[in-house]
């Protein structure tokens, strides 16, 4: 039996489906990839962090966006839906569509299970490769901690970590400052996340552990 290639869409046969489609697809190098939906838990840290964001921005030249916006990363090919991003200035969008954005400056992905080291690992390796993109921050919604990443002057990327209700997570490039505390305002935590805590610490910081893409992120500092 002969094999028969599936055959690859084009990004604008993709743009085309989905933008009749009831639910979101990723695209990359031919490929659609459905997304998943999102816990209670993901959805109120987001609506917390678009709110707070959105009422820092008043008056201002910057704008929060939440899901159902779509980012393309023009070096690659990858359309993708950042759980909330920023833009300062002018957005710049792929058609008169006005759907696909390709100059975000900060990236917010709320951690899940499912996504964890898509976000950590090859996604923020897509994400590297936007020009525009000073900062990503990674927000985990089983306990108050944040991991931040900003993009230094020689091209790597430097990790501070903010944990607990009473840290706050600066954000130069917009010049805001969001307390832990609001971004998980009316959360319920898990009764215990030791385990998954302690596995993630091994994994990511002990001596065989290696950066899950290419490009590797140098630099990291821990929050007073």
């Amino acid at each position: 039996m002969i094999a028969i290639a599936k055959p690859r869409l084009s990004s604008q046969e993709y743009l085309e489906m989905e933008r009749s489609a009831e639910t979101k697809s990723e695209y990359f190098a031919g490929e659609i990839y459905a997304m998943a939906g999102a816990s209670e838990r993901h959805n109120t840290i987001a609506m917390n962090v678009g709110f707070l964001l959105t009422d820092r921005f008043k008056g201002r030249p910057c704008k929060a966006y939440g899901s159902d916006l779509r980012v393309k990363i023009e070096p690659t090919g990858l359309y993708t839906y950042p759980d909330l991003l920023v833009v300062c200035g002018k957005p710049r969008f792929e058609d008169s569509g006005l759907d696909t954005l390709l100059n975000p400056n900060v990236i917010f992905e709320i951690l899940s299970p499912s996504t964890e080291a898509y976000d950590r690992g090859a996604k923020f390796g897509q994400y590297r490769q936007i020009e525009s993109l000073s900062d990503y921050v990674l927000i985990d919604q089983d306990r108050p901690f944040v991991e931040y990443f900003q993009r230094q002057p020689a091209g790597s990327w430097l990790l501070t970590d903010y944990a607990g209700l009473e840290a706050a997570l600066p954000l130069p490039v917009i010049d805001c400052t969001l307390p832990l505390a609001d971004i998980y305002d009316k959360v319920e935590f898990p009764e215990s996340t030791a385990p998954r805590s302690l596995l993630r610490l091994i994994k990511e910081e002990g001596p065989d552990w290696q950066p899950a893409s290419p490009e590797p992120v140098t630099g990291r500092q821990d929050s007073p």
